[in-house]
């Protein structure tokens, strides 16, 4: 087996801005592994939030490669690697192999129904009102908008989005930035205007507060759930988790937290972060049914995988198999 692994970068289409920061491109690794006749690839963003680099990923990746080229399989990268982002490139990448070995697809290896066709959100990045309200009027015809906030003004970011997309469904992603106080003060009117979902309010160590509190709109765990032991801690504070696959560490960590956290009653969101269609076609695995689907990568860049995923507006068509699976 042979591993290679490169840094990437793609240009975004303009500038993304979150509540910890701006970005004008994606900055990805990419894996690829191959037995000589296959070749099985995957992608991963490093994560600062997560105490993550381009130097530490490469460096986890990298501690691996022997063991990998000798012949590690995928349930035995599951206890070398914890989860994160490095786990998560080589994991889809020996999902990609395995599936082109067998001459099958991912999701008949993994006892899955065959994907369909989902509707993503579309994010708009965290600005003024004034340009957000642009941003929200530019793209009315998507049916969910994800807006992202978590700082002073929200309020009247969340009234200028709603104002240039009135018929859109609408999911708020604060990053942790707000108090108690604030979700509690911005809840009843965010339902008024139409807000389905709240992600990731409080800081996720200081998420506790969330206990008991009245659920004036339901809240989805992000930086607090990364994987199936995480789950225990979630309850009682959140209806939702947020699953992303460079959190889980992979495709089959992912699966386990979806069923998992089905089973103990939360519904689900899928994410990813800023990256390529290599990345969305694993995750787009895990999105079949979930209620929430934030897969967007792609539309936010100016530059994409060849081929990449196909969008109809804000709906998805399935990976081509020339991609990934």
């Amino acid at each position: 087996m042979k591993l290679t692994v490169s840094n990437d970068a793609f240009q975004l289409a303009q500038v993304f801005t979150i509540s910890r920061g701006s970005r004008t491109e994606a900055k990805v690794i990419t894996v690829s592994l191959s037995d000589g006749e296959h070749t099985g690839r995957g992608e991963c963003v490093p994560y600062a939030r997560y105490g993550e680099s381009m130097e530490s990923v490469n460096a986890q990746i990298e501690s691996v490669r022997k063991a990998i080229e000798a012949g590690l399989n995928r349930l035995g990268l599951q206890d070398a690697l914890p989860a994160g982002t490095a786990r998560n490139a080589l994991d889809c990448a020996m999902w990609d192999l395995e599936a082109k070995q067998a001459g099958t697809t991912v999701w008949q290896l993994a006892g899955l129904r065959e994907p369909e066709s989902i509707v993503s959100c579309y994010t708009l990045s965290l600005e003024s009102p004034e340009k957000m309200l642009a941003a929200a009027t530019a793209n009315k015809h998507m049916p969910v908008l994800k807006i992202k906030l978590g700082g002073e003004g929200d309020l009247a970011r969340l009234r200028a989005v709603k104002k240039g997309a009135p018929d859109s469904r609408l999911v708020v992603d604060a990053n942790e930035g707000w108090s108690i106080e604030d979700y509690q003060q911005l809840a009843p009117v965010m339902v008024e205007l139409g807000v389905a979902l709240v992600e990731q309010p409080l800081p996720a160590g200081a998420d506790d507060a969330l206990v008991g509190i009245e659920r004036t709109l339901p809240i989805c765990a992000d930086e607090s759930c990364h994987d199936v032991q995480s789950l225990e801690s979630l309850h009682g504070k959140y209806d939702f988790i947020n699953i992303k696959l460079d959190k889980t560490g992979g495709l089959t960590e992912a699966l386990a937290l979806k069923s998992a956290a089905e089973a103990a009653g939360f519904k689900i969101m899928v994410g990813c972060m800023v990256s390529t269609s290599l990345a969305m076609a694993p995750a787009m695995l895990v999105a079949q049914g979930a209620e929430v689907v934030d897969l967007d990568g792609p539309l936010l860049l100016a530059e994409d995988r060849v081929p990449p995923i196909d969008f109809n507006g804000a709906t998805m068509l399935p990976a081509p198999a020339e991609l990934w699976g």
